[in-house]
């Protein structure tokens, strides 16, 4: 059987054992060679085949909820549910979605980038099936470290409260995108090494039946007898104290054993919990061997060697200018600490860590608990930086504002991915941290036009009272040549890159090199514009905006950002609140829509953000006189 001509899951239902094995082994070798082309989340998918394919045998999807915590490992699921003639667009413009997409399929009940919203989830659908009187089955399907997330952990509360039907699987392959950390990591290895709990308890209540009823004292003794057997069996009964009946730990790759246990699953009453054991990126050695999370999710590879195909003698990534950066002071600066909720990797923070580890914390998928911690850092004196993806800082939004800014105290905010990032689409631009963070009092928010300008930053971060948030985008720098000494910049004020005397153009970030491409083809159309690099998006430079609305020159605000509420707002503002109402003014940013998946400059392009949508806004701001004209012409 072909994959592309799978339509949906039914066909499951009448194959055996040696067939599922058989498909199995397709769909690694499927996925191995389709993500060398497209990249894409390789490794958790490879961890999940049997899983999946013993969940579609079993339930009946869509009727049925499965719903995928991340939706990383939604790649097998999207295969059997009739989409694997699509995979050679994955993450790519217009095509496939790397997550789950409920405009995509029925099958995709549930749409998740972030991780342990899927308990929550299954609470509300649960709730609905009750109150409508239907019978369908909801599963969450949650990673070992999606459980370190604050809001699973309430859903777990809940859910063992309200005693809903609800099948939880918890896919331990002991990672989520790196090695995961905590207290609830180690509880989990304890009950890997337990043995079969449910077969034993089994067991047990079997030979209890046997005993004669000679009375309450008897029969009660041979119940708190089975009660504390769980106690003895396994170390930690997390679980079955919240409520919720544990089944494990199971064999992710049998598919008898995975068969027999969720079947069990179905028949139980109230919430259950299938703790099975997986190999992240099972069937292909460079992933199966991976300790640091490479190959979690990657770019395109050679499936030889495993080799990542990546740019020869590139710039060095904005995130490790960062974790340079950092290791560079933190010899120089005692108080230094880092912390990082599950971004170790990610965000290029390897070499603090190991020449720091007293001073690094990996507090895993716990973003609100990362920004709390920083702030009780910095009560105490310290100089705490939080490196977090700009998607995952929305999580912490209270904290930012309750814990960090209220309190106004000495935390760096390091901002990684900032702006668009492309193939994994809407649930991770970042795109909304200019907005969100601009209106809490007392922090400041800058971005630095290249990689030299970014190491700059983050040392001036580090000097400053109060809470500073540095942006940088996702990707490689510009290759500029790096400053060996690292100097203070000026919070407030701006930088003019170029001169002008028909228009202005405010911008910060890469959308600066935009501005210059512009600058050029207008000079060359007799068009001078002036371009500012606007690094400190709050606090503004308002001498600097003063001066611009005493030259009536048209400006226009480019950002990566979103139009409502970013920097062109502050500047609408500003102008405002100062009666100069006279300026004209354009702001060019995201618009008021979620940006899906594709290349950046896919992307660019689609919501009109490229150098000739700049080029062409500026044309129709500036009067043409005859020596423009004849340029134009």
């Amino acid at each position: 059987m072909e994959l592309t001509e799978i339509q949906d899951p039914r066909f499951l239902k009448k194959m055996d054992k040696q067939e599922l094995e058989a498909l199995a082994k397709q769909i690694r070798m499927f996925l191995i060679e389709k993500l060398a082309v497209t990249g894409g989340h390789l490794a958790p998918n490879l961890g999940v085949v049997e899983l999946t394919l013993a969940l579609h045998k079993l339930f009946n999807s869509p009727k049925d909820k499965l719903i995928w915590d991340v939706g990383h490992q939604s790649y097998v699921h999207k295969i059997l549910t009739g989409r694997a003639s699509q995979f050679e667009t994955l993450r790519q413009y217009k095509g496939l979605c790397g997550f789950p997409k409920r405009s995509e399929s029925p099958h995709d009940v549930w749409e998740t980038g972030h991780s342990s919203t899927s308990l929550s989830a299954a609470m509300g659908m649960a709730a609905a099936r009750d109150i409508k009187g239907t019978d369908e089955k909801i599963i969450a399907i949650i990673g070992d470290g999606a459980l370190t997330g604050g809001m699973a952990l309430e859903a777990l509360n809940h859910i063992g409260h309200e005693k809903k039907d609800i099948i939880i699987v918890l896919n331990d392959n002991e990672m989520s995108i790196a090695p995961n950390v905590g207290a609830l990591h180690n509880m989990l290895g304890r009950l890997r090494t337990a043995g079969r709990y449910q077969k034993v308890k089994d067991d047990i209540e079997y030979l209890m039946k046997k005993i004669p009823a000679f009375g309450g004292k008897i029969a009660g003794a041979a119940e708190r007898v089975k009660d504390t057997l769980k106690y003895l069996v396994v170390s930690g009964i997390f679980f079955e104290e919240l409520g919720i009946t544990y089944l494990g730990p199971v064999d992710g790759h049998n598919l008898d054993n995975l068969i027999e246990n969720l079947n069990y699953a179905k028949k139980t009453k109230g919430p259950v919990l299938v703790h099975v054991l997986t190999q992240k990126g099972k069937g292909y050695y460079p992933a199966e061997s991976d300790a640091v999370g490479t190959w979690h999710g990657t770019g395109p590879y050679k499936i030889e060697s495993g080799d990542l195909i990546k740019p020869v003698d590139a710039p060095p990534s904005y995130s490790k200018v960062v974790g340079d950066t950092l290791t560079r002071l933190g010899k120089e600066e005692e108080r230094l600490v880092v912390i990082t909720p599950a971004m170790k990797v990610g965000s290029k923070l390897e070499s603090f860590a190991s020449q720091f580890p007293n001073r690094f914390f990996d507090v895993g998928i716990a973003e609100q608990h990362a920004a709390t911690m920083a702030a009780g850092l910095a009560t105490q004196g310290m100089k705490p930086v939080l490196s977090i993806y700009s998607t995952f800082m929305q999580r912490a939004y209270d904290q930012l504002i309750h814990d960090i800014c209220r309190q106004n105290l000495n935390v760096v905010i390091a901002v990684d991915r900032s702006g668009l990032v492309g193939a994994d689409g809407e649930t991770h631009q970042g795109v909304f941290d200019v907005a969100f963070l601009r209106s809490i009092p007392n922090i400041k928010i800058l971005m630095g036009k290249d990689e030299n300008e970014l190491q700059h930053l983050i040392y001036t971060a580090l000097k400053q009272d109060g809470p500073v948030a540095v942006r940088l985008p996702r990707g490689n720098g510009v290759g500029v040549e790096m400053d060996k000494d690292l100097k203070l910049l000026p919070i407030g004020k701006w930088e003019v890159l170029k001169e002008g005397k028909d228009a202005v153009i405010l911008s910060y970030g890469p959308s600066l090199e935009n501005a210059l491409e512009a600058h050029e083809q207008l000079l060359k159309k007799g068009i001078s514009v002036e371009v500012i690099n606007a690094r400190s998006i709050k606090p503004m430079d308002e001498e600097m905006l003063k001066i611009l609305a005493k030259r009536h020159l048209p400006i226009v605000i480019f950002e990566e950002a979103v139009e409502k509420g970013s920097f062109g707002s502050g500047v609408l503002e500003f102008y405002s609140q100062h009666g100069e109402h006279h300026v004209e003014i354009e702001i060019m940013g995201i618009p008021d829509r979620f940006i899906e998946h594709g290349s950046v400059s896919k992307l660019l392009q689609e919501i009109h953000l490229t150098t000739e949508d700049l080029v062409e806004k500026i044309k129709a701001l500036v009067p043409v006189n005859e020596k423009q004209r004849a340029y134009l012409r």
